[in-house]
């Protein structure tokens, strides 16, 4: 048996998404820049796919603009918007439990003389609002903090933090990147106050390369890809027909069923974390039930490396993370965000992800949570020796 629940990294795609993909590949495969017939069928492809997503969020079809992924939203929305009002100041506020994806940015900022302001978070990773009360000024010009954290499914309080942002300082921008919670849940930035939100297509069953990026028609940003004008000028280079067709199928197919899928993954995380808790010496990072994330759960396995651990579950057709796939190429000590949680220096490198889908069984979760039950004693044991 196989258990893929490695679903934070990426997950599966959809057959509806495919046959849009191979067919705007291969038949209705025009260029939308083109003035000829075959180029008005592909404009019109990113034009539904717009209207599709604009749906899922309540806004409207020209504040969705199309980008490479996750990482280029992020990017966009920070650089952006930091380069195009830093008149009114140079202070940006973020969470230390970032993506890398926003992180790197705001280094990046930082060089260039911006200061930047990373607020703690507690044991599971939700960030200190009296200390972005207290770290909001007149010079702050954006906060970006996340909907939900990729490695330990940290639900961040978004609506309070959008209210005391707007509050402290009414033209202050708030972004959020919500590549982990798009399509887990409803989300509407004009009612909560989000300026700039960043998705990306194949954490939700779309393709890889395409994400988006919603910026609210008044928000002031600079695009950072000049070329051909495309996207409005504000995202130069061939639009991605294919690619923008698949994300906004899955867009609209992530929102169908929607309560049944929410509750179905409750359940596999309630009944995933009740098993491996029967273990010893185990520490659960993320929150049980509706207080975290439903799809990812951080465990640590004490006296058990998270690399031992994650080949010999690999050995038995289970596929997990031993934290963000996208930083698993690095040479680093520890995760940033394990280290922000201010975990036990014995955990730092016994902790696993395990992240579901839609498509995750029961009987998946049965089979991965009997086989740790097996495998972690029996690592322990050789450890010792």
């Amino acid at each position: 048996m196989e258990a893929y629940l490695d679903n934070s990294a990426t997950t599966k795609c959809l057959e509806e998404v495919k046959d849009i993909v191979v067919k705007t590949m291969t038949q209705d495969f025009g260029n939308p820049s083109a003035k000829h017939l075959i180029g008005v069928y592909a404009e019109r492809y990113l034009r539904e796919a717009r209207e599709a997503i604009g749906k899922t969020l309540k806004v409207t079809e020209k504040e969705i603009f199309f980008t490479s992924g996750g990482t280029e939203a992020d990017n966009w929305a920070i650089i952006g918007t930091a380069l195009a009002n830093q008149r009114m100041g140079k202070h940006i506020i973020t969470s230390s439990v970032e993506h890398a994806a926003v992180l790197e940015p705001m280094r990046y900022l930082e060089s260039l003389g911006f200061s930047v302001t990373y607020l703690d978070v507690d044991r599971y990773g939700r960030v200190n609002l009296e200390q972005l009360r207290q770290a909001m000024t007149k010079e702050t010009i954006l906060v970006s903090v996340m909907y939900v954290n990729n490695e330990v499914g940290a639900l961040e309080p978004i609506s309070e933090i959008a209210h005391i942002v707007k509050e402290k300082n009414p033209s202050a921008l708030f972004h959020v990147d919500a590549i982990q919670a798009y399509g887990k849940y409803r989300i509407y930035p004009k009612k909560t106050g989000i300026d700039l939100l960043s998705v990306s297509g194949h954490k939700i069953h779309g393709p890889k390369g395409i994400g988006f990026l919603y910026i609210n028609e008044k928000v002031k940003i600079k695009p950072l890809i000049l070329g051909g004008g495309q996207q409005k000028g504000m995202r130069s280079g061939t639009d991605n027909v294919p690619g923008a067709a698949g994300l906004g199928v899955a867009a609209k197919m992530a929102y169908e069923s929607y309560e049944e899928k929410w509750n179905h993954l409750l359940s596999l995380k309630k009944s995933f974390m009740e098993q491996v808790g029967q273990i010893e010496n185990v520490t659960f990072n993320s929150l049980p039930g509706e207080e975290g994330a439903p799809h990812i759960v951080s465990v640590s396995f004490e006296g058990v490396r998270s690399e031992v651990l994650l080949h010999a579950l690999e050995e038995r057709g289970i596929y997990v993370s031993a934290g963000s796939a996208c930083s698993s190429n690095k040479k680093q000590t520890a995760s940033h965000t394990l280290l922000a949680l201010h975990m036990p220096r014995q955990l730092l490198d016994c902790t696993l992800r395990f992240s579901f889908c839609e498509m995750t069984t029961m009987e998946e979760i049965a089979y991965s949570a009997q086989t740790l039950c097996q495998l972690v004693p029996a690592l322990r044991r050789y450890a010792r020796h």
